[in-house]
């Protein structure tokens, strides 16, 4: 009888364990949904932001016809993504061609002075601010979910129901460059 006894105990911690471990992984899943969200919301509000800032600079610079049509191209590429991976991708490819398209404004002094241009440039920094946040707190999550799903014994109830790996946000090459910065007069 006393057997029997600690044989149930046994299986009902075992039966605790795996609903308890399949609850949290599922929650740890649900919330890099919640952290892509968080990101995908920040991409979304910088591309509605960019057909202002180019409409401004075209203003002043009609003539730089690859560097609109560049920013066009991958703001259209970032709100078609739809993976972290794409997304990450066109996020770059977006990065890169606001980094042309500044460079032009840098040749209009009319332009860096034009309230607009400035409003819509700090607009465009404060929501860089929060796709950074908000891609370390996806990262967070990921690696959360990533640990708990590797290790022993979770890692055979991960299998069992089919929980994979999550992938990280991850910068691109570019990204990891160093600014020139210049303080030439022109």
């Amino acid at each position: 009888m006393f057997n029997i006894l600690i044989f149930v105990g046994f299986l009902v911690l075992l039966v605790v364990y795996f609903i308890s471990t399949y609850n949290l992984l599922v929650t740890l899943k649900n919330r890099i949904s919640e952290a892509w969200s968080g990101i995908d919301v920040q991409l979304k509000r910088r591309s509605s932001l960019i057909p202002n800032l180019v409409e401004t600079v075209k203003g002043y610079a009609s003539h730089e016809k690859s560097v609109f049509e560049n920013v066009t191209k991958a703001r259209a590429a970032l709100m078609s993504a739809t993976d972290p991976r794409a997304a990450a991708e066109a996020d770059n490819m977006l990065t890169g061609a606001l980094k042309s398209l500044f460079a032009v404004a840098e040749a209009y002094p009319e332009l860096k002075a034009s309230e607009n241009f400035r409003k819509l440039q700090s607009d465009l920094a404060e929501i860089e601010d929060k796709i950074a946040y908000s891609r370390q707190f996806y990262n967070a999550n990921v690696l959360d979910f990533n640990n708990k799903i590797a290790v022993f014994p979770n890692m055979i109830l991960a299998s069992l129901f089919n929980f994979k790996a999550a992938e990280f946000f991850k910068a691109s090459e570019e990204e990891k460059k160093d600014i020139a910065v210049s303080f030439k007069e022109s």
